[in-house]
């Protein structure tokens, strides 16, 4: 199991971070995108990866990593039972979605923490080597979780320095394909409504030193993210990194032939 606390220092002194989104779900891709990440998100909203799977993935990032690299998940929904099992496979921190206010932002973070000053079950588990470390686990309060919220909506933008303020939120991250969509700019990424909405996201955010990430999908947007301004990058996908490897195989094989 990786220590997050580095990983956490780092976010929080504003080292430009950079990780790989996993969405297949198998642990031989995700042993390929995570080696010399700093960390790697194993996503269970869009993709359909059971809790079994994610343990195994988070295993397989650990171990590509040398156990430097932070392995999280991103949560189905900001819900007390679903970031729980997360935590329990021994993940270094989640991702919450749709979280448009504070007081949604301090569930998120209560659902990280044990009582009293959270919700989290108490249970033996591979987060605390399947008990023997569950006393110390719990001493400590969960303060070695990374809690990061995403901003996705219109809403959330708005209230940005409040959900960044909260206590325990260790970063932010933007989804620009929700937050494009949700302003009617859906995929205009260049456009004024999108970029000035994100750069009230960042200053907001800033307010409050909490650092503000996001998704890049090509090369493009990592360049494209890097003017921006953004802290830290997720700079690709594994089913994207696949599929763009076949499309320019495919395509040398027709040039090639010509």
């Amino acid at each position: 199991m990786t220590d997050a606390p580095d990983f956490k220092r780092r976010l929080r002194d504003g080292d430009p971070v950079v990780g790989h989104w996993l969405s297949i779900g198998h642990p031989a891709v995700a042993e390929v995108c995570a080696r010399d990440a700093d960390f790697a998100v194993v996503d269970t909203e869009h993709a359909p990866t059971d809790i079994e799977t994610v343990a195994d993935t988070v295993r397989a990032v650990e171990a590509a990593g040398d156990g430097t690299t932070a392995a999280l998940a991103r949560a189905a929904w900001n819900d007390p039972v679903r970031i729980k099992r997360l935590l329990d496979t021994g993940v270094s921190g989640v991702l919450v979605p749709m979280v448009e206010t504070a007081a949604e932002a301090r569930e998120a973070v209560e659902a990280t923490r044990y009582p009293p000053e959270g919700v989290r079950g108490i249970a033996g588990s591979r987060a605390n080597d399947y008990g023997r470390d569950l006393a110390e686990q719990v001493a400590s309060g969960g303060d070695h979780i990374v809690t990061v919220v995403q901003v996705e909506t219109e809403r959330a933008a708005e209230n940005a320095a409040d959900i960044a303020a909260v206590e325990g939120v260790d970063a932010l991250l933007v989804g620009p394909t929700d937050l494009s969509g949700s302003l009617g700019v859906f995929g205009e990424y260049d456009s004024e409504a999108f970029r000035e909405t994100v750069e009230s996201v960042l200053d907001r955010a800033h307010e409050s030193e909490t650092p503000v990430g996001t998704l890049a999908t090509s090369e493009d947007e990592i360049r494209r993210w890097s003017d921006y301004g953004y802290d830290y990058q997720i700079v690709g996908t594994d089913a994207g990194y696949l599929a763009s490897g076949a499309e320019r195989a495919h395509s040398a094989y027709d040039d090639a032939m010509r």
